[in-house]
This record gives structure tokens, C-alpha cells and sequence, in this order.
């Protein structure tokens, strides 16, 4: 199980997270801050309004103050508990920011005087390192800042950052050479570059993402927000317009009325929960431990139209496989596997112990007793890439084709026929299919050989008929031929494939999709990847890839699961959803409220709005209160939704777009006639009115 500072560990409804947003939502009154919501800003300025008149008309003695005294609260309410539900949902990054802060303890650094393992250090505290500066990292020590390896290799312990208890390897060159400040070498040493100042170090930059204050509003958010004050902006000219009306029937409305029913007509609903929504839909990629650095990013995922995936890792588990034994003219497929599996004894790879697992499963080969025999193990290494074993002087080796033919030109009497004539186009077959080839020997003959495959990961051809049903074009890039990448594209079910891929063209692919229109996303950890990166409109860099991938991203992937970007696609869509969902409501809801409210608001004037009257409201005032409390109160019974989102189906837009239309439009207009009839009858009952 996962402990990662940046996973769910508290709930919307936690103590530790509730009572802060409680006072934050009374800090947010400020109208610096009110004035970004135009919406709830101006229920904030009216609240005011009637506020100060109920003063004036308290000090003035008059005696009619109980309906006032009735609203006016109901109308803080509604301000306190728009902020309240975007107080909780930044209360969460907060608590998460807290947590990672306390990864920042004070740090001594061993700062080298040159590059050199061996030259003098100097204890100095990490937060006066400047980028450029060499430090000395042993085991148990941690990591002062971000920096670059520049030499030796070590076991890393990620999961202040990420979660993961494995511990990973982090060594000079090649695409884990980058570390994270914060993080503790657990073995071995590293000689250290640091890249990043202090305050701006990823860590630093984590800090800052999660916490919602930071988060910018994103276009489309812009775009709704500049809406919701067009629509207030016509209320309100609406409103002004009504005491002419009661004039002209010879009646006369107070300013409280109106500012009832002016909030009760403008979208408050949605105006109260967009900002919750946007930070919720970034805190719920961060629970997923992927770090977006903008609210646009997280919006474009829900709206990607072609997905690059990168095949080893992603489409692919990465670690290959034995599938098949291929013997030679000659000899039996149970004495090749006899002899593989013996000489894989020792190998402790994943292509070792896969062999092993082979044999056992198809001929039920399993360990024999060796007792008696005169046994010696050739355990697999890098530089020989062969393993085996020598039992009472007689060798089996398995390895590298090349490898294993060396090996048998020695030990053999006739050099020449170390190899069959088919050997040779055995190879080559399970070369052109993407596979790799390890030989086989015994006493001097080459048996056969064991096909190695990258094994595409099970399920995931269903993953992207799901995506295919979203309408997402897959498209895997690798460096394999064009023939192997066939192969496997076909296996695992995806639209296309890039093969034999370079950074150059990775990057014309992005730009000719981009060029017809496309939203496109794509993973990578390398430098290479890094212009694709830039240029995808969805970039997600893996957390262990270099710092010119995770510079060149807008997201980062803490995990570095490149199958993650199937999710990120997800709770981007789950975003837009929730946002349109509650739109949908809001509208619905509004429109709803205009039919269950006027009528019995100027009955008195216009005695023929009785037949309009449906609901059967017992008076204006009680309608006019009962409106406002509802208005409040739907605001925190769809806090929950906000925060949580809704829950996003792959199906076809059309379907989508009539379930949102049956639940959250008719929903909104149901709600409204249920909750004030209900609302009614308990404050007429209790005599509130």
C-alpha cells in the first residue's frame, strides 16, 4: 500500500481539513479575493446592502425587522458557503503541501571541492547550495536539492515523493540520471550536480501546484466565469425593472425583495462550485500522484483526441519473456528445455527466471536432485551474457546467440560444427518478429534456441477499445522495425504505429495531428522525448526521466507509470463532465426556481398569477424565504459531487450528453419544486413567517 505524501490520505470531511476551511471561508469575504467570483461577489455586495439598511432601519426603531432578520442570514450563508466548499477543496492541497514541507528538514550537504569522490568536502546546509555546486551523497544520506549524477550508481528511496517503497536506481548517464531533492540514497553513493535553486527545486514547484490557492483559472473556466456574469449582469436589469411594475399596480416592493429575488434568479449554484471544481479536478490527478503544472493541462487531457504511447513499458511489460523452445535437427523440444532450464538455474534476470517457469509449466520440469554430481553454477553476468552450469565435467550454457557459439568453439573438438545449418535461419525468423534469440548448448553442441518476446500486457487491448470508444486515436511509437512494431501494434489493438522512432519525427507526428485539429498527449522520460513533450498539448513526463523531459512536460507522472496516461485522459474528461454536469443543474435548477417563486411573489399585485401558483406557496414572504434557504443549502449538498466528480463512462458524446441531460437537467428542475415545497411547510408550520 501506497504512503505517499501526495496520495488520498484525508477525506473532504476530516477535522484536520474541515475546521481550516471553515475559517477560510470567512477570510475569503475579503472582496480582493470575492471580486474573482463576479457571481457570488455581487450576493457578497448585496448581502451588505441589506445589511446595513436592516441596521439603519434597527436603530431607527422600526418595528417590521423579523423578515429582514430571517433573510439576511440565509444570504451570508450562501457567500460562506461558496467559499467554504473551495476552502475545502484547496484544504486538501494544503494538507498535502504540509506534508511535503516536512520532507524539507534541515539538510547538511557534503559539498566536494571538485568533481572528484575523493576531494575535500565541506559541510555546508543544503539551503545554500547554488546549481553548479558538486555534493557527495552516501547511503543513508539525503539528497540536498535537484541535481544531475555525475557519477557512481545507487538505490534511491522515493517515497517521500512518490509513495513507492521499492527503492530505484539512480546512476551517471542515460535517462535516470536525474534526483529529487528530499529523497535518501539507501545504498551505495553519488556524486551530484545541483541543477535547481533553492525555492525553485521540483520539490519547491510540487509544494506550489498543490496548493489550490496557486491554481490559475483555466479558458473554458475563464469563458463560463465571464458568462455566469452576463446572465447576472441581465438580472440584474430584470430586477431593477419590477418596482415600475408594482407601481404601475399600485403596490411597492423593498430593496430586501428585490435582492431576494435577485439572488434567487442568478446562477449561484454553479457560480459557487466552479473554482471548487477546477481545484478538486487538479487535487484528484495529485492523489493519483501526478503533478499537473496547470489547470489547462489537466482540461486539454479531457478533450485529447490522439494518445502517443511509447511501447516497452507501456503497451508492453518491458521485461521479455520465454515463449518457446526451438530445437535443432535432431533434438528433442523436453531436451532442449531440460538443458535451458538447468543453465538458467543461476540466472536470476527476469528472462532467467522466465525460462525456468517455461520448462516447469510445459513439461513439468522442476528441480532435480544434483547430489552425488559434481556441479558447478555459471552465474549470468553482463560481460560473459551467458549462464550455466558444469555437472561432472560436462557444460550447458544458454545465452547470447554469438555468446554461446564462442563458448562452443572451445570446448569442441571440430570448431566448424559448432553450429547446424538451421541455427541461422531459426535466428533470423525470431529476429524479424521482434523477438530475441538465446542459444542453447551441451557438451559441445548448440541445441537450440529459447524465443524471447516482449510480452504485451494483458487487458490492454481492452484499454484501448475503451479509449477508441471515447474517440481516441492510439498511435505506439518505438525504435523496432517496421515489421516487429506491425506485430506487436496488431497484438495489443492500437490504431497506428511510429516505428523506428527519432525525436524528429515523433515531433512531425505531434505537428501533423495538431495541424488537422487534433488535441494530442503523449508520455516520455528522455531527453530525446523532450521537443515531443513540449510541443504535445498533453506532455507527461516521468518522474525518473531526466530534468529536460520533466522541464519540457506539463505533467509529471511521480509513479513513472507511462500507463497512467490512459487515467490522466480520464479524470480529465471526469473534469469537464463534473463541470458541464453542474452547469447543466444550475441552469436547470434556476430556471425551476423562477416558476416555483414569482407567481406567489406578486399574487398581491397580479391576482391572475394564482393559476401559475403550482406549488401552493402560503404567502410572498414565505416563498421568498423559502427560495433563499433553498438556494443555500443546494450549494452544500452538491459540495460532495464537486469535490468527488462525476463519474465519466466512455461512451459516445451523444449518449452522454442525453444521460447528462436526464439526470442533472431534470434533476436541477425537480429539486427546486420539491425542496421549497418542503422548505415551506416547515417554516410556516414553526411560525417562522
Amino acid at each position: 500500500m501506497k504512503t505517499s505524501t501526495l496520495t488520498a490520505r484525508s477525506s473532504a470531511l476530516h477535522p484536520g481539513i474541515l475546521a481550516p476551511a471553515l475559517a477560510g471561508a470567512f477570510r475569503k469575504l475579503a472582496p480582493q479575493h470575492m471580486i474573482r467570483n463576479p457571481v457570488m461577489f455581487l450576493v457578497e455586495v448585496l448581502a451588505a446592502l441589506v445589511t446595513v439598511l436592516f441596521i439603519r432601519d434597527a436603530v431607527a426603531g422600526t418595528d417590521d425587522l423579523g423578515f429582514p432578520l430571517q433573510i439576511i442570514p440565509w444570504l451570508w450563508f450562501t457567500v460562506l458557503f461558496a467559499n467554504f466548499a473551495e476552502a475545502v477543496a484547496e484544504g486538501r492541497g494544503k494538507a498535502q503541501a504540509a506534508s511535503l514541507r516536512a520532507t524539507r528538514a534541515d539538510v547538511i550537504a557534503k559539498q566536494l571541492k571538485s568533481a572528484a569522490r575523493d576531494s575535500d568536502i565541506e559541510s555546508v546546509p543544503a539551503l545554500s547550495l547554488k546549481p553548479g555546486d558538486i555534493v557527495l551523497v552516501e547511503a543513508g544520506d539525503i539528497i540536498p536539492s535537484d541535481g544531475e549524477v555525475i557519477e557512481g550508481i545507487a538505490s534511491v528511496n522515493e517515497a517521500a515523493i512518490t509513495g513507492e517503497s521499492a527503492p530505484v536506481i539512480r546512476e551517471s548517464g542515460g535517462d535516470r540520471s536525474a534526483v529529487t531533492g528530499g529523497t535518501q540514497v539507501i545504498s551505495d553513493w553519488l556524486v551530484v550536480r545541483i541543477t535547481a535553486a533553492q525555492g525553485s527545486t521540483f520539490l519547491d514547484r510540487m509544494i506550489s501546484l498543490v496548493e489550490g490557492a496557486q491554481r490559475q483559472k483555466t479558458p473554458n473556466e475563464i469563458a463560463l466565469n465571464i458568462l455566469l456574469a452576463g446572465m447576472s449582469l441581465i438580472f440584474v436589469l430584470a430586477v431593477a425593472s419590477i418596482p415600475s411594475f408594482a407601481a404601475y399596480a399600485g403596490g411597492q416592493i423593498s430593496v430586501l425583495v428585490l435582492v431576494a429575488l435577485f439572488v434567487t434568479l442568478i446562477p449561484t449554484t454553479i457560480g459557487a462550485l466552479l473554482s471548487a471544481i477546477g481545484i478538486a479536478g487538479m487535487d484528484r490527478l495529485v492523489r493519483f500522484n501526478v503533478l499537473a503544472m496547470s489547470g489547462r493541462a489537466v482540461e486539454a487531457a479531457g478533450d485529447v483526441d490522439t494518445l502517443l504511447l511509447d511501447k516497452t513499458g507501456t503497451i508492453t511489460l518491458g521485461d521479455r519473456q520465454a515463449t518457446a523452445f526451438i530445437p535443432l535437427e535432431g533434438v528433442s523440444e523436453l531436451g532442449l528445455a531440460d538443458a535451458a532450464q538447468l543453465s538458467s538455474l543461476s540466472d536470476e534476470t527476469p528472462e532467467g527466471r522466465s525460462i525456468v517457469v517455461l520448462a516447469k509449466e510445459k513439461y513439468g520440469l522442476r528441480g532435480r536432485d544434483l547430489a552425488g554430481h559434481s556441479v558447478q553454477f555459471i552465474p549470468f553476468s553482463a560481460h560473459t551474457r551467458i549462464s550455466g552450469v558444469d555437472v561432472d565435467g560436462e557444460s550447458i550454457r544458454k545465452g547470447a546467440v554469438d555468446a554461446v557459439l564462442a563458448h562452443v568453439r572451445q570446448v569442441t573438438v571440430n570448431p566448424n560444427m559448432a553450429a547446424a545449418p538451421d541455427l541461422r535461419q531459426i535466428v533470423e525468423g525470431i529476429a524479424r518478429t521482434g523477438g530475441t534469440p538465446l542459444a542453447v548448448s551441451q557438451a559441445g553442441r548448440v541445441l537450440g534456441v529459447v524465443h524471447l518476446k516482449d510480452i504485451v500486457k494483458g487487458g490492454i487491448r481492452e484499454r484501448f477499445a475503451e479509449l477508441r470508444q471515447m474517440g481516441i486515436r492510439t498511435v505506439m511509437i518505438t525504435g523496432d522495425n517496421a515489421l516487429t512494431a506491425a506485430a506487436i501494434a496488431a497484438e495489443a489493438g492500437v490504431d497506428d504505429f511510429l516505428a523506428e522512432a527519432t525525436p524528429e519525427a515523433k515531433l512531425r507526428l505531434i505537428r501533423k495531428e495538431q495541424a488537422d485539429g487534433k488535441l494530442v498527449a503523449m508520455c516520455g522520460d528522455g531527453t530525446n522525448d523532450a521537443p515531443a513533450l513540449a510541443q504535445a498539448d498533453v506532455g507527461v513526463a516521468m518522474n525518473t526521466g531526466t530534468v529536460a523531459a520533466r522541464e519540457a512536460g506539463n505533467m509529471v507522472d511521480l509513479d513513472s507509470d507511462p500507463t497512467k496516461l490512459i487515467e490522466i485522459v480520464g479524470i480529465g474528461k471526469q473534469l469537464l463532465m463534473t463541470r458541464g454536469a453542474l452547469t447543466t443543474f444550475s441552469i436547470a435548477n434556476d430556471v425551476a426556481k423562477y416558476f416555483a417563486i414569482i407567481p406567489a411573489m406578486f399574487i398581491a399585485f397580479y391576482p391572475q398569477l394564482e393559476a401559475l401558483n403550482v406549488l401552493g406557496l402560503a404567502t410572498p414572504q414565505s416563498a421568498i424565504l423559502s427560495a433563499i434557504i433553498f438556494n443555500a443549502l443546494i450549494i452544500v449538498a452538491l459540495i460532495p459531487l464537486a469535490l468527488r466528480g462525476v463519474r465519466y463512462r466512455p461512451r459516445p458524446a451523444a449518449q452522454l450528453l442525453q444521460r447528462n441531460l436526464l439526470i442533472y437537467g431534470l434533476g436541477g428542475i425537480v429539486a427546486p419544486f420539491v425542496g421549497i415545497k418542503l422548505i415551506d411547510i416547515a417554516i410556516t408550520s414553526i411560525g417562522l413567517v
